[in-house]
């Protein structure tokens, strides 16, 4: 995902769609259920619908792995946390000593990749806090306790759990032999139930200690080195057709170099397999992307066996050196490009080998000696510089066809779903005969329901698409709606989308860098989100050809855009002046040349404003949507013009028009992403869609004359003179949208329809000539749209009946804000 959508927020009510894009509703809407018609032609054959469809996609953010999945409840086991990975962390973060003790890096260490270790004092004692609130365990379960201990003369470890109500399970003994680094075991079974439990290890005498570990028992399908049950269950409720793995932003940031023995280990270094597989007490910490540490107990070899635990196909990630997520950097070294092209094959032996082989046999030590069936591969993520990909995807992409023709190996288009990196992206792929494009994007609700017809347009005969990446912005059932009106789209045109995923898949309610997200958890609990239900739905009920349908749709009528006016910043100090509207008629409708005082704008950001030497100056760089604005927000069919600076900081300026209020507006952002592109993006209540986007930079201390002209939809921009740019925003959010599917194992057509208003949706069904049971399986999400599922209230869940009135020509009634499956039986 890229990082530069992490200002992407919150999306569109669902009873606003269509007002928030200038449509009026329908007089039969205002007067309650709205009369629609879908003729299904049962005949004619639709595209078929592969196994793998619809998938997951795991990212480590939002502490998705340690902390989450990734079973283990001892944070910072290995005493690797440092200053230079996060500011706030110590190598005893997460840790209290009792006694004496300190975290030593020389000779003495379990190994070169598990550099620090805790020396602890006769008498003393350390404590660890887990994750969340604390250790979470359960009345009567049983938890495995495990660490790597040293000891000169010997000593016996008291090893005990507890909370502050007290003892949370009887003590355990351990007896450290003399002589050099051993693993040892005991166990505990809970007595009674707690969510902030505290780990404690004390030694009789000195001793080191490393890797100190405490499991459940119970883990996902009884793995070692497992899976948190409750979080690995929910996936496998999805039914995934794929899981892509492991990323993501952090698959291509940091360093791409390899470990050095004589530097130590390289801090912020890129997700490279080879880490994270064999002995975990081997596998190095490393920095997160998203501002924490990775300690790669969950590595590869336990995400090849969860996708097979779950019956997914495995779609990995690796990095092809050229650097994503704001960093934007091409690595110019032939001897590492080679390096990572050869890890990419063995990689491939690792899945596939037979156990003869170096890395089947690898695989085979660790448990699983069949393979894994690897058949596609991912190389990059998001890359911004689309040449420079592109140049090393070729490599990868001749050598594994080289030796393992039949793995697809899957290139990228950006981070975006337009704009000038994603057509060069898709002209390099068409043009080099790619198989598979993996496009991404995070927009807003009303966008989803915009672009239903996104790829009706596409080539038949080009590259297939993998939607590796997408989502609306909220967890809220708006946002599923919109989601399954997008996804109606993506299988209708299932000859040209063949897998997709939502992303991302978890978030620690305690550790949140990017929201939304599919499934939410804590400590002790797990909940869906309203758009985990929405896909799930659509997951489970798949099909295996697309019906051909058509549908009528929701008659609607646009005025002009209209709206205020707005000056903004982001991370960036900037000066304005000379603000100037004028009507399409020339009348003057505001001039400003702060040369007295600013009383007509109104701050609704944050931001430091101030007049400084004539001009309207926001000075925080570190500031993020300063917006102040002026005008009236009826006003539409008007020229904006102002000179703006860019003084200091990480973008350029932001120039706003048609705002309405603080989660509806248009901004011009020139310098934006780190001011590596310049983009026109619209706000409905807070969620942004990318309208119009070129690469580009500002200069710091330059003047630039900014000319936005708004004719009804109609806007064109003119940057110091001349034309930047221009678009017509008159495409209706159509919130009546629906697909039929055939499951050719029972024969049940299909019907899924999605009504995202809040009105009812009275729709004329002919189904042809199709011989048709006269009962049909109804599951149906319906809720307020604003509804969010959290852990003490679910309030989007799907509910299940009968409808008897099926024939090949009947009539429905779809709830308003809903998602509708029907499952017609044939006679």
């Amino acid at each position: 995902m890229s990082r530069s959508t992490v200002r992407l927020r919150l999306g569109l009510g669902a009873s606003a769609l269509l007002l928030a894009a200038g449509a009026v509703p329908a007089p039969a809407q205002a007067a309650g259920a709205t009369d629609y018609t879908l003729a299904v032609d049962p005949a004619a054959k639709g595209a078929k619908i592969g196994d793998t469809m619809y998938g997951v996609f795991f990212e480590d953010i939002n502490r998705a792995a340690d902390g989450g999945l990734y079973a283990e409840l001892v944070q910072n086991r290995s005493f690797e946390y440092a200053p230079v990975d996060n500011g706030s962390y110590t190598p005893l973060t997460s840790w209290t000593v009792g006694g004496s003790a300190r975290v030593l890096d020389d000779a003495g260490r379990l190994n070169d990749r598990n550099r620090a270790y805790l020396s602890l004092d006769a008498g003393s004692s350390v404590t660890n806090s887990g994750y969340n609130t604390g250790i979470r365990v359960e009345q009567g379960k049983k938890y495995d306790f495990s660490v790597w201990a040293r000891a000169g003369h010997g000593s016996t470890l008291t090893v005990s759990l507890q909370d502050a109500g007290g003892t949370l399970a009887p003590a355990r003994r351990v007896a450290v032999r003399a002589g050099g680094w051993v693993r040892y075991r005991t166990s505990f079974t809970a007595a009674r139930t707690s969510g902030d439990g505290r780990l404690t290890v004390g030694s009789s005498a000195a001793a080191a200690l490393d890797m100190v570990s405490l499991f459940p028992r119970d883990t996902y399908k009884h793995e070692p080195n497992g899976l948190r049950k409750d979080l690995a269950e929910k996936v496998a409720a999805l039914h995934p057709g794929f899981v892509r793995f492991p990323g993501g932003c952090l698959v291509n940031t940091g360093s791409m170099q390899d470990y050095s023995e004589a530097s130590g280990w390289q801090r912020a270094r890129s997700y490279q397999w080879k880490d994270t597989v064999g002995p975990v007490e081997e596998r190095a910490v490393n920095s997160n992307f998203w501002g924490y540490n990775q300690s790669y107990g969950l590595g590869y070899y336990e995400y090849f066996r969860f996708a097979e635990d779950v019956g997914a196909m495995p779609l990995p990630v690796v990095p092809a050196l050229v650097t994503g997520c704001g960093q934007n950097k091409a690595v110019a070294d032939g001897a590492l490009l080679k390096r990572h092209v050869q890890d990419t094959l063995d990689l491939i032996e690792f899945a596939n080998g037979p156990v003869t082989s170096t890395w089947g046999r690898k695989r085979a030590q660790m448990g699983h000696p069949k393979p894994f069936h690897l058949t596609h591969l991912e190389v990059g993520n998001e890359e911004n510089l689309p040449a420079e990909f592109f140049a090393r995807f070729q490599e990868f992409r001749a050598a594994v066809a080289a030796r393992y023709p039949d793995v697809t190996v899957v290139s990228n288009s950006g981070p975006d779903d337009s704009g000038a990196t994603f057509d060069t992206a898709w002209q390099l792929n068409r043009a080099g005969k790619v198989d598979m494009v993996d496009e991404h994007y995070y927009n807003s609700p009303q966008w989803f329901l915009q672009n239903n017809d996104r790829y009706d347009s596409y080539d038949r005969g080009g590259p297939k698409v993998f939607l590796g990446e997408y989502a609306s912005q909220g967890n809220a059932l708006q946002n599923g709606l919109a989601e399954a009106a997008f996804m109606t789209g993506l299988e209708r045109n299932a000859d040209v989308v063949q897998l997709a995923s939502y992303a991302p898949l978890f978030a620690n309610e305690d550790y949140v860098q990017w929201r939304p997200d599919l499934v939410w958890f804590n400590n002790h609990a797990s909940w869906n989100s309203a758009n985990y239900e929405v896909q799930k739905l659509f997951m489970t009920n798949v099909g295996d050809r697309v019906v051909p349908s058509t549908a009528s749709g929701t008659p609607s009528l646009q005025g002009p855009i209209t709206g205020a006016v707005g000056l903004s910043t982001w991370a960036t100090a900037a000066a304005y002046d000379d603000v100037r509207v004028t009507g399409a008629d020339g009348a003057t409708l505001l001039s400003d040349d702060f040369s007295g005082d600013a009383s007509r704008w109104t701050h609704t950001g944050g931001g430091d404003w101030s007049l400084q030497d004539g001009q309207y100056a926001q000075t925080d760089t570190a500031a993020e949507n300063t917006m102040v604005s002026a005008g009236d927000p009826a006003w539409h069919d008007y020229d904006l013009q102002v000179k703006a600076t860019k003084k200091s900081g990480k973008e350029g300026f932001l120039v706003a028009f048609g705002v309405k209020d603080t989660g509806n507006y248009y901004w011009w952002n020139l310098g934006g992403w780190n001011n590596t592109q310049s983009a026109v993006e619209q706000a409905v209540d807070g969620g942004k869609s990318t309208l119009i986007s070129k690469a580009g930079s500002v200069e710091t201390g330059r003047a630039y004359d900014v000319h936005v002209k708004v004719r009804g939809r109609q806007v064109t921009l003119y940057l110091d003179g001349r034309e930047w740019g221009a678009f017509t925003d008159d495409k209706p959010a159509e919130p009546f949208r629906q697909v039929v599917t055939e499951d050719g194992k029972t024969g049940d057509l299909i019907v899924k329809v999605v009504n995202a208003q809040s009105a009812d949706a009275r729709t004329a069904i002919d189904l042809g000539r199709a011989k048709v049971a006269s009962r049909a399986r109804v599951t149906t999400l319906a809720a307020a749209p604003d509804a969010v599922n959290s852990e003490t209230a679910t309030a989007v869940a799907p509910v299940t009946s009968t409808f008897t009135g099926v024939a090949r020509k009947f009539t429905y009634t779809f709830p308003a804000n809903s998602v509708t499956f029907l499952r017609i039986g044939r006679r």
